[in-house]
């Protein structure tokens, strides 16, 4: 006997696709099967988020992004536009539906010219930091963006979420390091905006609109990047401090003394060194040339400074030491060490970096990226810390960041009985609520760098004016009427 049951037939494939693989060709647009070999792209660096997606697209070329955005708005197909995925607010990965194009700048990576003379560089929005950096150190030139991320991140995505880093105290974020950028439009157009100008007043700014717009308004494609003369001598050193308000009288120290020379002042809290020593200790070897004295575990305060400039290496060491042993005469420094070569260089920075990744091991974190005036920060950590142990007592807070420019990754994970999981699913809006309103009430921001994304849209909405929000909403509106690019992210 026959049986008159058959498999259900598997949907038609999406005429989207057809039309992107005619135009860029197969190579250039990827489907997801089995084995899922697109996992990079639909899951955020932090796996907080996981999407589908329709494909993953690679045009090879500016041309070939126009035209992908082109044939998305005839097929009324959203795009998420990405980078090197390195988000921590799920900016760059799809939603659930499986019906959206995930736009990928990886192989628009090439530089494109260097302009010594100019103090410029023009670049592909796909390439890397690293990349950059390397292009920029080729020519004895500096591009001075600086973050952990430099190996996987893309400078397309620094510009869209405008990347601080760990220079922003002397150079800035990445708006003020971009002179001109190339985009593709949410109709499929071509704005030539490369220019290497430093001055330019004809009208609005159309490249710091985009700078920091989240991929909302339209698809970076390229940009001319500004660049410095490399310095002669680049040091950094760890002072421990007992609180805070050290923490500040040594900043204020190091302005008067080192002035321009000043590139960072990073600090850390003993938490986050403690969760740096435990799980890659193997990167931590700066922490332990910190412990003299008879120390046996981490100071509550350690701060990171780095200095460059044009005078000799052992010029610069001797003002950093002059420095330091102010700083302890004063009582504001506990010990201190600088540097010695370049390999005690990278090791400091190298703890600071690895902070995150040791937070990545140790689990699940309700994550900040706030700002406030440099001033109140001591206001801002002891305000939330009692808030905090009050409402969830037991609660672990890893702290540390940009003290310089007033910049903290302030992250609480619940208490150790209590799983990470159940910790932000139950408790997430209640921590985030105690930590933007203090923030907020000494004059500071909910997101310092990391953007809105998906996860803070809602905040924003819900905090910032009502002004600004219609503002922000109009602007989409205009570049963007059909909602095409990166829907649900940044605008409220």
């Amino acid at each position: 006997m026959t049986s008159n049951l058959s498999q259900p037939a598997s949907p038609a494939p999406h005429p989207l696709l057809a039309a992107l693989r005619e135009a860029l060709g197969d190579d250039a647009v990827l489907v997801s099967d089995v084995s899922d070999p697109l996992d990079r792209h639909l899951t955020d660096w932090r796996k907080r988020y996981r999407g589908r997606a329709l494909a993953v697209v690679r045009p090879a070329d500016t041309a070939g992004v126009a035209t992908t955005v082109k044939l998305c708005a005839q097929h009324s197909v959203s795009i998420v536009p990405q980078g090197g995925n390195t988000s921590l607010v799920g900016g760059s990965v799809p939603d659930a539906s499986g019906q959206q194009i995930v736009l990928s700048l990886s192989r628009l990576n090439q530089v494109l010219s260097v302009d010594p003379v100019n103090l410029s560089m023009t670049v592909q929005a796909g390439c890397l930091l690293s990349q950059v950096h390397t292009a920029a150190d080729e020519a004895g030139l500096l591009f001075p963006l600086s973050m952990a991320s430099e190996g996987s991140c893309t400078i397309g995505g620094n510009l869209a979420t405008n990347a601080g880093g760990t220079q922003v105290l002397r150079h800035g974020t990445a708006r003020a390091l971009c002179l001109g950028l190339e985009a593709v439009t949410a109709q499929g157009e071509v704005w030539h905006g490369l220019q290497a100008l430093r001055k330019d007043n004809t009208g609005y700014d159309l490249r710091d609109l985009l700078i920091g717009s989240e991929g909302t308004l339209a698809i970076i494609t390229a940009a001319t990047l500004a660049l410095s003369p490399r310095p002669a001598s680049q040091l950094a050193a760890l002072a421990s401090c007992r609180t805070l308000p050290a923490c500040l009288a040594l900043l204020q120290l190091a302005r008067h003394n080192l002035g321009p020379a000043l590139n960072g002042f990073e600090v850390m809290h003993q938490g986050a060194v403690a969760l740096t020593l435990q799980h890659v200790p193997q990167q931590a070897k700066a922490a332990r040339a910190l412990m003299a004295d008879g120390q046996t575990q981490a100071p509550t305060w350690t701060v990171l400074l780095d200095a460059s400039g044009p005078q000799s290496q052992t010029e610069l060491a001797a003002q950093l030491n002059t420095l330091l042993q102010e700083a302890i005469d004063q009582a504001c420094v506990q010990n201190a060490s600088v540097s010695q070569n370049q390999s005690q260089y990278r090791d400091i920075w190298v703890l600071r970096e690895s902070v995150p990744l040791a937070e990545k091991i140790e689990g699940l974190m309700v994550k900040h990226d706030i700002a406030v005036p440099t001033s109140a920060i001591p206001a801002f950590v002891d305000q939330a810390q009692a808030a905090l142990q009050s409402a969830f007592p037991g609660c672990r807070i890893v702290c540390f960041g940009h003290l310089g420019d007033g910049n903290l990754h302030y992250n609480v994970q619940g208490p150790p009985h209590l799983s990470d999981q159940a910790f932000l699913q139950d408790h997430e809006p209640a921590v985030n609520a105690a930590v933007y309103d203090i923030a907020l009430s000494l004059g500071g921001t909910i997101s310092a760098e990391h953007g809105i994304g998906q996860l803070k849209r809602s905040e924003l909405g819900q905090r910032q004016s009502p002004v600004r929000t219609a503002w922000m909403r109009a602007i989409k509106q205009a570049l963007d009427p059909a909602g095409t690019l990166n829907p649900g992210r940044l605008v409220p």
